[in-house]
């Protein structure tokens, strides 16, 4: 006899928690697993609150979600956003995992969609001709095998300013600190320039990135509303009103995950909420480089208080480990001193070779080859998406897919992962309590210069999205 689900769980439950093996969440997870499959909870029945149950069981609201997610990833259960967690009906469950007999029986991904780096093209070929022309100039070798100052050499410096100028925005070589990549310029910035317990804005969906690094700085992150153009101002504006607000973290030029444009009205009512409440900009422009004809940085609005964060990683070469900060002068010693404090330096022979590279025009011809695989690619892939919504932007690599209801991102990255194709769902990029959209991001980028494979990956997430119409 079916008992009610709102009396029994606890009961459930609580013997699984006594009785079980492993784990508290998969002890729970396990026994509602059992009470669902003996009957004893209906289809289609409403699981307790998380925090109800957790309070009557004596266990973490974190163990009870671990639990729920762990039954939301074997298709047992749906999460619907803002209204609970449900049974799934008869008929609806997905395909659960087989299983491997033995790990290394696992076989290798076919496709990596989850991540967005640079697609291979002429760069080892030009680093080759590159460290042979160093091996013939001993007396740059020499300067190159010393320490440097912790903004880097001169010439370095003054590549970094003309990598990072746009139109009308032509930084200083002197507000120019070299880092290693743009992940450590991040590190630096924020490390430099905040401290632990200080507030950041970003964005909603934010990049991953940020969130190990403000977590491991102890920097406090409130994640603000978005639109199609990304950070809502009026967002922004809300939250220094309820907060005291150091400094915000954004994307302006293709957002990471949602590939968001902001427009020059956008920008310039940023940059008046930030002056408005003294916030500090960090302003990271990685992929924006990928777009040309993109507008002008934050830091171009308002130059007084923002550190724009540059790299050659996306668009140039990721094993470089490049990265450029451009900010204010006065804030310039404290960047030197997290410089120090990091890796004392930039390396001075990858910074040798990018900025030859940026003096000559070799880093604008591998970004205009990046530009044109990149649209090459998405055209390609394009068909197999016919149907599905999703935005993108002609410049990024990667494409924001809506998940229809009533099934849930991580669904649907777990059945494609069981065929060897991995994609990045919206919960990796989120910050805050708000409710996170079910979305997936896919790149186009790592298919390893097989069109067939790249193809038969967006194939195969297409498919997994139209079984949920």
């Amino acid at each position: 006899m079916t008992v009610k689900v709102s009396i029994a769980m606890v009961s459930i439950l609580r013997d699984g928690l006594a009785n079980g093996v492993g784990v508290k969440y998969k002890r729970l997870a396990d026994a509602v697993q059992k009470g669902i499959e003996e009957g004893l909870i209906d289809a289609g029945s409403k699981l307790p609150p998380h925090r109800l149950l957790a309070d009557s069981l004596g266990v973490t609201i974190g163990t009870i979600s671990r639990a729920y997610g762990e039954l939301e990833r074997v298709g047992l259960v749906v999460a619907r956003v803002g209204d609970g967690t449900y049974v799934r009906q008869r008929g609806m469950e997905r395909p659960r995992d087989s299983g491997f007999r033995n790990v290394s029986d696992e076989p290798q991904v076919f496709l990596d969609m989850s991540r967005n780096q640079p697609i291979p093209g002429q760069e080892a070929g030009f680093l080759s001709q590159s460290l042979q022309a160093l091996a013939n100039d001993p007396r740059t070798l020499q300067q190159l095998t010393g320490y440097t100052a912790e903004s880097g050499l001169l010439r370095h410096r003054e590549a970094g300013a003309r990598w990072l100028s746009h139109q009308a925005f032509v930084p200083s070589a002197e507000q120019v600190v070299c880092v290693n990549g743009g992940q450590h310029g991040l590190l630096c910035a924020l490390m430099g320039l905040l401290k632990s317990g200080d507030t950041l804005v970003t964005e909603h969906l934010t990049y991953p990135g940020l969130i190990g690094v403000a977590r491991q700085l102890g920097i406090k992150l409130i994640g603000a509303e978005m639109d199609g153009e990304g950070l809502l101002p009026s967002a922004l504006e809300d939250i220094c009103r309820q907060h005291r607000v150091s400094a915000l973290y954004c994307t302006p030029t293709l957002q990471n995950p949602t590939a968001a444009v902001m427009s020059v009205p956008r920008r310039a009512a940023i940059a008046e909420v930030c002056r408005q409440y003294n916030l500090l900009i960090f302003e990271d422009e990685a992929h924006a480089v990928l777009a040309r004809q993109r507008p002008l940085p934050l830091s171009d609005f308002a130059p007084e208080r923002s550190v724009l964060i540059g790299s050659l990683s996306k668009a140039v070469s990721a094993g470089l480990r490049i990265g450029f900060l451009h900010a204010p002068q006065p804030l310039i010693g404290r960047l030197h001193a997290a410089v120090r404090g990091t890796s004392w330096m930039a390396n001075p022979l990858a910074m040798e070779v990018a900025s030859r590279w940026i003096e000559d025009g070799t880093a604008e011809q591998l970004l205009g080859q990046q530009i044109a695989e990149i649209s090459r690619r998405k055209e390609l892939v394009s068909g197999a998406l016919e149907g599905l919504v999703y935005t993108s932007d002609a410049h990024s690599p990667h494409f924001w897919i809506e998940v229809p209801e009533p099934w849930r991102a991580s669904q649907i990255a777990a059945e494609l992962k069981e065929k060897n194709y991995l994609v990045a769902t919206a919960e990796a990029f989120a910050v805050g309590h708000a409710a996170v959209p079910q979305c997936i991001r896919a790149s186009v980028c790592n298919s390893a210069g097989d069109d067939r494979l790249l193809v038969g990956g967006f194939q195969a997430l297409a498919a997994a999205l139209n079984e949920t119409v």
